[in-house]
């Protein structure tokens, strides 16, 4: 399997794409797989995988605990992960919300079972696994954050999929988008990334209002958005 950027740590994301492809068209959902060439790819062997979504080499870039602290997130806070892969972020807001609840979401059966076997080893009974669809996360109840980190230039019909999930948040409840930079030295190839403003444009479109930026990330941006009118 060809790869283009280090260790592929930058797709753990709704398992969607292998390391050398990109976003499914948009209009086109892939329900769970990609096309390459002629060749359908799925992230079906999750222990495989969490070798390279877990390597502890990517919290040197991805920051996992600065950008779980600036969330600000209440200690009964209900979280969605979305795209959660092998729980590179559900596990660590699972231990940080031992009073929340924290909804592991991908479209990757495998990646949900993964997930759901991880939780009970560790100890994590907030932690829940769920197999989502593409267009449909399938939360079982509102959250007060849905974490999207790595995966929202994966997702296709982006506006109707963020519409659809204002009915999945609290009154409090926001959005976080954390995506690759154009012109960063990993991620998926540069014409598949997506601007900051352009998803401020389709979250607004959607509903949403921008709420602030945080920059602290080498490689990516990191947006928060609230329900439109609150």
């Amino acid at each position: 399997m060809p790869q283009r950027f280090p260790l592929c740590l930058v797709v753990p994301a709704l398992a969607l794409l292998t390391c050398s492809a990109c976003s499914a068209p948009q209009g086109h959902p892939s329900q769970g797989i990609v096309h390459h060439g002629a060749m359908p790819h799925r992230f079906e062997d999750a222990e495989t995988w969490a070798q390279r979504f877990e390597d502890p080499a990517r919290d040197a870039w991805q920051k996992p605990e600065e950008v779980i602290a600036a969330l600000a997130l209440p200690p009964d806070a209900k979280v969605a992960d979305v795209g959660s892969a092998t729980g590179y972020f559900a596990v660590r807001l699972a231990r940080a919300l031992p009073k929340g609840h924290v909804y592991g979401v991908d479209i990757e059966a495998d990646m949900a079972r993964y997930l759901s076997e991880r939780a009970r080893r560790e100890g994590l009974g907030n932690l829940t696994a769920v197999l989502g669809e593409p267009a449909d996360p399938k939360l079982p109840e509102p959250v007060d954050l849905v974490l999207v980190v790595d995966t929202y230039h994966h997702i296709s019909e982006r506006t109707a999929y963020f519409r659809k999930l204002l009915g999945s948040l609290t009154p409090r409840g926001r959005v976080a988008i954390i995506d690759v930079r154009k012109g960063q030295p990993m991620g998926p190839p540069e014409q598949h990334r997506l601007e900051p403003a352009q998803v401020r444009q389709e979250l607004e479109a959607a509903g949403y209002r921008f709420v602030e930026e945080h920059g602290f990330l080498p490689n990516q941006y990191f947006l928060l958005f609230a329900r439109a009118g609150t």
